[in-house]
């Protein structure tokens, strides 16, 4: 797989991603509570994707890494949202959120790493 192909399986995974936690917002019923947590998780969640398009293009290393912190915060943000959620038991969401959550731990683990690889080869230089 070329360094093109692995760019666009992030993009798609992290377009993917921004769907199911979609998906999982609108199901969410219209309490207070739930629409307090969708809300912040639609913005936390849909973040990383559009964050990633500016990351690939960065103006320096640096840049890189710092756009890439941000997708990862946001992830992490989420996490939290998708606990949160799995935690207070919406039956409407439990399946979907537990696979979301599933998917943003995967994502969190890809994303440390390339910040981790990043930093590595910005010492190097």
């Amino acid at each position: 797989m070329t360094k093109e192909e692995r760019k666009f399986d992030i993009e798609d995974r992290l377009i993917d991603f921004t769907v199911m936690i979609a998906d999982v917002v609108e199901t969410l019923p219209n309490t207070k509570a739930a629409n307090h947590i969708g809300g912040q998780m639609i913005r936390s969640g849909s973040s990383p994707s559009l964050n990633y398009g500016e990351a690939q293009e960065a103006e320096s290393m640096k840049d890189f890494i710092h756009k890439m912190g941000i997708c990862r915060k946001e992830l992490r943000e989420t996490k939290v949202a998708l606990k949160i959620i799995i935690r207070k038991s919406y039956k409407e969401v439990l399946s979907n959120s537990e696979k979301a959550l599933k998917e943003c731990l995967e994502l969190l683990a890809i994303f440390s790493k390339s910040i981790e690889t990043a930093k590595k080869n910005l010492v190097q230089k």
